[in-house]
C-alpha cells in the first residue's frame, strides 16, 4: 500500500473530512514517528507494533563486484517489530509463535 493509497482509503473512509486535511494527518503522524525515531526514542503503538533504533557496529565487508575488502561504517538503522494483534491477524489467527 502506498501513502497515497492509505489517503485515499481514509477519504472514503471519511466523507464528513476534508482529503487536505487526511493527507496532512498522515503526514504528520509519519513525520512525528519519523522524528521520534531520528532522536533515539522508540514509538509504539498498542496491538499494531513498535518502532526503534537499532544501531550496528562497523564492520568489514566486502565489494561483490570485485571482492576486495572494505570498510563498513557503523550505522542506526529503523526496525519495526509487529505487535501480537498484527501478527494474529496478519496469520488469519494463527500465530506460529504462539505454540
Amino acid at each position: 500500500m502506498l501513502r497515497s493509497d492509505l489517503v485515499a482509503k481514509l477519504i472514503e473512509e471519511n466523507p464528513d473530512l476534508e482529503g487536505r486535511d487526511l493527507e496532512r494527518i498522515v503526514g504528520t503522524v509519519l513525520d512525528e514517528i519519523a522524528e521520534a525515531l531520528a532522536q533515539g526514542n522508540r514509538v509504539e503503538l498498542r496491538g499494531f507494533g513498535a518502532f526503534s533504533v537499532r544501531h550496528r557496529k562497523a564492520r568489514k565487508g566486502r565489494n561483490p563486484r570485485t571482492g576486495e575488502p572494505v570498510e563498513v561504517a557503523a550505522k542506526s538503522v529503523p526496525f519495526f517489530r509487529p505487535g501480537k494483534e498484527l501478527r494474529a491477524r496478519v496469520n488469519d489467527g494463527h500465530d506460529p509463535e504462539s505454540r
